[in-house]
């Protein structure tokens, strides 16, 4: 992995609910390289030499490249909850986009956070939440250890802007419940969600889609995957542990994640990261702490 580090830690001033964590990466001396992204639904917040932007949900596997001295820092929001940042936008319009955050909060907030990143100090307390993190989180402070000072400061400001938006926002209680079903090994059949919900299929479906940037078939297909890769990685998914490099037993792992069998886990797999479950497992074990999006799978 030479000098690229990545580190995620949950939030520790917007709620743990609405963010799934917040994350730095470096790539210090180089060399350049290619991170693997596959969908997750999820949202981003992302701070690098381009400058503060939104990366939307991916429908496709795709590669970024990574460059030799690069520094990032994010915030990641879960399935469903991006409207906390990006208010009555559809996440549905952010498909596959990664776009400056002005064109998402207005020139106006975007500039003010900007200027907040600048300065490091002052109310905002970036450099006061970073070090106490640091000191909660042995591998967060690791980074900054190692000289990634900035952006552990970086996430720490956007963390904050995150929470103060919690303020006036009221999420989706329905589409919250419908993720969460939707995550289940078994899923949910659409007629019963949405008669649980009190929905209308079309409403159901309308309203996944606007919060998630996926209607509900295809949200409960890309979590699915996501657990099962976790679980092999984890060596959580039986026989033979994910620890040490091994690759556990995907027929179990297929089992129990809620696949019909191992070909029909072998095929999602192929669809959401363009490779074959045992060349996507290899990779991570032989390259630990390299995950997509900047962060989440590789």
């Amino acid at each position: 992995m030479g000098s690229s580090l990545y580190a995620e830690r949950p939030p520790g001033a917007a709620p743990g609910r609405q963010v799934a964590c917040v994350w730095v990466r470096r790539n210090a001396a180089g060399p350049a390289y290619g991170q693997l992204v596959v969908p997750d639904g999820c949202v981003d917040l992302v701070w690098s030499a381009a400058g503060l932007e939104v990366v939307g949900p991916d429908r496709a596997p795709r590669t970024v490249p990574v460059p030799g001295g690069a520094e990032l820092a994010g915030v990641r929001f879960r399935p469903g909850a991006a409207g906390l940042l990006l208010g009555a936008m559809p996440v549905r319009e952010l498909c596959d986009l990664q776009v400056p955050l002005a064109e998402v909060v207005g020139a106006g907030v975007a500039e003010r956070l900007a200027e907040r990143l600048a300065e490091q100090d002052g109310e905002w307390g970036g450099e006061r939440l970073a070090e106490r993190l640091a000191e909660q989180d042995g591998e967060w402070g690791g980074e900054r250890r190692a000289g990634l000072r900035g952006p552990a400061e970086v996430a720490a400001v956007l963390d904050i802007f995150v929470a103060a938006r919690v303020r006036g926002w009221e999420p989706d209680r329905a589409v919250e419940r419908a993720v969460t079903l939707l995550g289940r090994p078994e899923g949910a059949r659409l007629p019963d969600l949405a008669a649980e919900l009190g929905l209308s299929e079309r409403q159901l479906r309308r309203r996944v889609t606007d919060a998630v940037g996926y209607g509900p078939k295809t949200l409960h297909a890309v979590l699915r995957f996501r657990r099962a890769v976790a679980w092999a990685r984890s060596g959580d998914g039986g026989g033979v542990g994910g620890v040490g490099g091994a690759v556990p037993e995907l027929a179990q792992v297929a089992a129990r994640a809620g696949y019909a069998d191992q070909a029909h886990l072998t095929r999602e797999v192929r669809r959401w990261s363009g490779l074959s479950p045992t060349v996507l497992l290899g990779r991570a074990a032989a390259r630990p702490g390299q995950a997509g999006r900047t962060g989440r799978t590789d």
